[in-house]
């Protein structure tokens, strides 16, 4: 028998997430059955995703959402021998048994020199994002100009690095100049810090003043109502997410952007990664490829302790986080 943690959601959340929110439980899992295996959690995601999802899909005493890198550590499936790793969506625990349906091999090929952890960000579901998001919403070009917001997160880092190699300008805004610096790291061609900035609207139109044929849109709020009119005619926005919504108590208002809109006649669609998951290994062998190729760099704030996995979400919802937010068990 197995001693399993969980962290369980003991109430919905009410603004911003706090540590009552949670409680850490204990259990003892049976041994697998045939067909079943043995799971022990490597790393674990905390994701933005998680707080307004929790709303839509979890119950109050429902273990939290998310996506680990696991160990199969007992097997009773061929399909997942002893030793190997898995992508696994069963949520915040230290073990788990699954009868195989949700779980995804990692690559055979996957790179001795390359961290598992990566499967969680660039070269997994953050990774696949950004991918999905340029290529099949934006359908990005070459020479044109796109601006990403929160460009330092584990999406919009990618969808910048992405754009540079498809030979696009890209700018990009962040939270803080550690942020900004990194981004110039990567290549971006301009980036700026938005809460410092006296004008957001000044430092769009500085940044590109010819306007942006693409927006990939992870904020919302008020970035948006700003942005949007630095549009161009025709432009296109991915909207991927709107971290700025997530724990507001009251719903913001306006100004609304149909009038904008219409005048410049722009093209904006939400979307998730999972709608393309048909190409997923393919993509995947893409991004790595990139990777190895040093096209694509990747930086990780890394949360030591699964007994952490609270203050690792909570700190991600604050943007303490430069690139992809893990917790290592």
């Amino acid at each position: 028998m197995v001693q399993a943690k969980s962290w369980v959601m003991v109430k919905h959340f009410d603004g911003f997430p706090k540590d009552s929110d949670f409680q850490l439980k204990v259990e003892e899992l049976p041994e697998p059955k045939d067909g079943e295996v043995l799971l022990e959690a490597v790393f674990l995601s905390v994701d933005p995703y998680m707080r307004p999802f929790s709303r839509l899909h979890m119950k109050e005493g429902d273990v939290m959402i998310g996506t680990q890198v696991a160990k199969v550590t007992q097997s009773k499936n061929p399909a997942f021998p002893v030793g190997s790793h898995v992508v696994s969506h069963c949520g915040w625990r230290s073990h788990s048994v699954s009868d195989g349906a949700d779980l995804i091999p990692i690559m055979a090929d996957w790179p001795s020199d390359v961290s598992l952890s990566l499967a969680l960000g660039t070269i997994g579901m953050p990774g696949l994002t950004a991918l999905y998001g340029i290529e099949e919403v934006l359908g990005l070009q070459k020479n044109e100009t796109l601006l990403v917001n929160a460009a330092a997160g584990a999406v919009g880092n990618v969808v910048g690095q992405i754009a540079k190699i498809k030979g696009c300008k890209v700018v990009g805004s962040a939270g803080s100049d550690a942020k900004v610096a990194y981004l110039r790291e990567l290549g971006f061609d301009e980036a700026f810090n938005y809460k410092t900035v006296p004008s957001l609207e000044e430092a769009l139109k500085k940044a590109a003043p010819e306007g942006y044929d693409c927006l990939f849109e992870n904020v919302g709020g008020y970035f948006s109502t700003v942005a949007l009119p630095q549009m161009k005619t025709f432009g296109r926005i991915a909207v991927c997410g709107s971290i700025s919504t997530y724990n507001d108590g009251t719903p913001q208002t306006g100004p609304y952007p149909h009038f904008t809109m219409i005048v410049k006649q722009l093209k904006m669609e939400g979307f998730t990664q999972n709608r393309w998951q048909h190409k997923n290994p393919e993509s995947l062998k893409r991004m790595m490829a990139w990777l190895k190729e040093g096209k694509l760099k990747c930086r990780e704030h890394v949360t030591k302790g699964f007994e952490n996995m609270p203050a690792a979400f909570m700190g991600l919802l604050r943007g303490d986080n430069i690139g992809k937010a893990v917790v290592a068990v």
